[in-house]
């Protein structure tokens, strides 16, 4: 029995798939085309372009431009049913999910909820640090790096205005070289021009990474590379270089003097979202749901998981495949093409991860890409085929064309006018008057 209304029960089998992100979405994609009913819960109601996060955090693109209304893509799927709610709960033993608006049966559970960020258990960098796994993350982010230079302006302490000029990046990998490269190019073309009063020379960009390279997983040559690069822009990058702790001001690190900023972003590590439900013995490394060949989560009847929490340990990745967006897609279509197996009689097929390549972009015209059967590319030709390929695989032709039109106005001109510092108001909220009418 369900209670989430209007979602009837027909005679095709429902799928539900928990998680509107790259997975789950080219999941529900593919399933709408075909005989079942299919029920996507999501706690937003649009598909957001994660990988450019960071642009939306620097203002060099509007929040509107990565992301897309769930329910665009499926006006025409009338199995398909759309529902934003935060799932609080599995019963493997009923099939059922629990969530906020209710609960629903299921014959096939898929759970694509992604990944969180991860602190490691420190409370205090939770408290003070700014992640950037979400859309409103990045808003915030853009909103403090605002604020921060407004404040700056009234500072006549020199040490205190330089604490709020500075950037301390946390991390390494992808996001965190690309923000720090977008950080960089703010201060070179565009912060010097919307606050002239200020001194730049006070303003540093810090990429603190704990390990000994950037984008471990990266050839060493493009490691290197981004890190020439990022130096060449001016940012300062510290490996083996462990951040301890964090109030709002001071960066506690290990074995070394501490840092002063007011704005410390946190791109250390990701950990998969945890659901009510699942047993301890199906959870893998970093609370990721432990999947076999075929993504069926470890001892659980008719449910899988796919995408960033998915952990299937090969040959080829004995400490499971990397949370990108390829591997999310790979898995979502080897994982429909086995529901259309399974209701043909066939016999499925093992999940098995094509690596089409990994990419990074650093600034204009400064880019790496490793590209399979060894190739390597860096500067402007990689950085051009970062741009196409992420504009490719944007959501909607009007968002590629506002993308495309927002990244020509900042290429000629190094400049874009959405640095908007939008805070939420304080103003108490209206009483409701309560009004008799006579009958």
């Amino acid at each position: 029995m369900n209670t989430i209304a209007n979602i009837p029960n027909t005679q095709k089998e429902r799928v539900i798939i928990l998680g509107g992100g790259f997975a789950g979405l080219r999941l529900a994609r593919k399933l709408s085309q075909k005989a079942f009913q299919v029920v996507l819960l999501d706690r937003n109601n649009f598909h957001v372009f994660q990988p450019l996060f960071y642009q939306v955090a620097t203002s060099g693109l509007e929040p509107a431009a990565i992301s897309f209304p769930l329910r665009k893509v499926f006006q025409k799927q009338t199995n398909v049913h759309i529902r934003v709610a935060e799932v609080q709960g599995v019963d493997p033993e009923n099939r059922q999910v629990q969530t906020s608006i209710g609960y629903l049966d299921y014959d096939y559970l898929v759970m694509a909820l992604g990944a969180d960020t991860n602190y490691f258990g420190n409370e205090n960098i939770r408290r003070h640090a700014i992640p950037m796994k979400s859309l409103n993350e990045a808003i915030n982010l853009r909103n403090k790096i605002l604020e921060n230079y407004e404040l700056a302006l009234n500072e006549t302490d020199r040490d205190r205005a330089a604490s709020m000029m500075n950037f301390i990046i946390v991390g390494g990998g992808p996001t965190g070289v690309e923000l720090a490269g977008a950080l960089a190019e703010m201060k070179n073309f565009i912060l010097p021009k919307d606050y002239p009063e200020l001194d730049f020379s006070l303003m540093k960009v810090q990429l603190l990474e704990a390990g000994p390279t950037i984008l471990a997983g990266y050839s060493e040559k493009s490691s290197n590379r981004a890190k020439a690069y990022l130096e060449k822009l001016g940012v300062e990058v510290r490996t083996q270089t462990m951040v301890q702790d964090y109030d709002g001001y001071e960066i506690s690190l290990r074995d070394a003097s501490p840092l002063y900023a007011h704005t410390m972003i946190w791109a250390a590590g990701v950990k998969a979202n945890t659901v009510q439900g699942i047993p301890e013995e199906a959870l893998g490394r970093n609370d990721r749901l432990i999947v076999n060949s075929f993504n069926e989560v470890k001892g659980l009847d008719r449910i899988f998981s796919i995408g960033d929490m998915a952990y299937m340990e090969t040959s080829e990745a004995p400490n499971g495949h990397p949370q990108v967006a390829q591997v999310a897609m790979q898995q979502a279509s080897n994982l429909y093409n086995n529901f259309l197996r399974v209701k043909k009689g066939k016999k499925r097929k093992a999940f098995k991860y094509i690596d089409k390549g990994s990419m990074a972009t650093v600034g204009r015209h400064l880019a790496v890409a490793d590209l399979p059967a060894g190739i390597w590319l860096g500067g402007a030709p990689a950085w051009m085929l970062w741009l196409f390929i992420h504009l490719m695989a944007l959501v909607g032709v009007k968002n590629r064309l506002f993308v495309f039109l927002n990244w020509a106005v900042s290429y000629f001109t190094y400049d874009q006018s959405l640095r908007l510092l939008i805070r939420q108001s304080n103003k108490p909220e209206i009483p409701q008057i309560a009004v008799e009418i006579e009958a």
